[in-house]
């Protein structure tokens, strides 16, 4: 799989002067001089003039404390070129100062678009460098909540003097450009620990009783084999018991069809729910295409978006990466109907299609299960919907008012709803994968791995 890329830092022009401003605590301080002027104007109207003078002096104060809190020499932004959805985004922070010490403590704020930080804005605390004098940095990991290309737009850096009355503050355009792809994290970890312990479909250990639906040999009978798959010809022309030897097939061909409509675009603990279907997706790719099997993408909403080519070997997985990147985020209802048939007319040979999406609409339901149905005719189709936890803990949920048995009546119909169609489905001949979204990629690739080896894909 390809590795990710990474791009320069982005370095700020350097610059020596910053915007000098009061500090909150300076505020304060001028609001309770202005007080008690007030005060001692009432008791003694001769001496009016402490509170101005104070003023002045607090004026000053914060003038000095803001020459001594030093100015910019170096602002620097490093964001790597690219990025997964869901994990961790490394940002590094760097800064020098022609003064600091223990007070100065700077404070950076990017703003950014919001598929990279949740609400556009990542804040970031500076540390001092060991042994470098005036030199500053720190990281910030924001998780991008969605795919495609995010900005940091600008950068502010902010720090304060000693007397904490003052600070400067610098700001500058950025315009670092981060791409969010999907997350292919479980592809590289359990995904391959699976492949390896299922490695019986593959080419070293392919001859092993029971598995697969094409035929490769004739061997002599050993106790323990199936005896359906005794040749009873060739026994009788050679005087001793010859069985049947099978290989799992391979050069499947595995659509994998994203509903990228407003029902899949939903959050669920965090994450819009077509990204955990296309993270489940993607891992099962990479087995796939271990397995000499070719893969595509295919994604529709109210028309079909994407169809990606048939990839046939590992070295292309990044093209999958790359049309499961495509993949937008939709705010109408998908469109079964024309999504399905459309992909019925590309597929030239029976294929396993492994539809994700979701329902909340009994006639879009209905739809879905005729043209599913439709499809098991000539092709192998696997229905994977996540479990709705939330419509769960409501119809479960302690009742205390009103509202929450309306709420959990409400749950529990939809809940129904939802077991009957999947139910229709199961009926239909389609195979349903329900799980929650947590488990949804070991399911998915565990299911792949049964259906292989029935042979009943090609």
């Amino acid at each position: 799989m390809a590795p990710l890329k990474t791009t320069a830092p982005a370095i700020l022009p350097r610059r020596r002067w910053a915007a000098l401003a009061p500090s909150a605590r300076a505020i304060r301080l001028l609001v309770v001089l202005a007080l008690a002027s007030l005060v001692v104007a009432a008791m003694a109207p001769g001496a009016w003039t402490v509170g101005p003078a104070a003023g002045g002096a607090l004026l000053l104060l914060v003038l000095a404390d803001g020459l001594l809190a030093g100015g910019l020499v170096a602002f620097r932004v490093i964001a790597p070129g690219d990025g997964e959805v869901g994990e961790p985004l490394a940002i590094r922070i760097e800064a020098q100062l022609t003064r600091g010490g223990g007070w100065t403590r700077p404070v950076a704020a990017l703003a950014t678009d919001p598929r990279l930080c949740p609400g556009g804005r990542l804040d970031v605390a500076l540390a001092p460098a060991e042994n470098r004098g005036g030199h500053w940095h720190g990281t910030g990991t924001p998780a991008p909540a969605r795919r495609g290309t995010g900005t940091i737009t600008r950068g502010w850096l902010r720090w304060q003097g000693p007397l904490g009355l003052a600070h400067r503050q610098s700001a500058a355009r950025i315009d670092t450009r981060v791409r969010v792809w999907p997350n292919i994290a479980p592809a590289r970890g359990k995904a391959l620990q699976i492949f390896l312990r299922e490695a019986g479909f593959g080419l070293v250990a392919r001859r092993i009783r029971g598995d697969g639906s094409e035929f490769e040999a004739l061997a002599e009978y050993q106790p323990g084999m199936d005896r359906r798959r005794i040749e009873w010809n060739s026994s009788a022309r050679h005087a001793r018991l010859l069985a049947r030897e099978y290989e799992i097939e391979r050069n499947n061909q595995i659509v994998l069809a994203f509903d990228c409509g407003q029902a899949m675009c939903e959050p669920i603990a965090g994450l819009a729910r077509i990204d955990r279907a296309v993270t489940a997706a993607l891992t099962t790719a990479w087995v796939a295409l271990k397995a000499e099997d070719r893969v595509a993408l295919f994604g529709f909403a109210a028309r079909p978006l994407v169809m990606s080519p048939f990839i046939t070997a590992p070295h292309q997985f990044h093209r999958l990466q790359e049309a499961a990147a495509a993949l937008d985020y939709k705010s109408e209802d998908a469109n079964f109907t024309l999504a399905m048939a459309t992909l019925a007319t590309r597929l030239q040979r029976r294929s396993l299609i492994v539809v994700f999406a979701d329902f909340t609409d009994p006639t879009a339901a209905e739809m879905m299960i005729e043209m599913c149905a439709g499809l098991v005719r000539r092709h192998r189709v696997l229905f994977v919907v996540m479990r709705d936890e939330d419509l769960d803990q409501l119809a479960g949920g302690d009742v205390a008012t009103p509202g929450d048995v309306a709420r959990a009546v409400v749950a529990q119909g939809l809940i129904r709803q939802r077991a009957l169609v999947l139910t229709r489905l199961r009926q239909a001949g389609v195979r349903v994968i329900e799980t929650p979204w947590q488990t949804i990629g070991p399911r998915l690739l565990e299911t792949y791995l049964a259906i292989k080896r029935e042979g009943s894909i090609g």
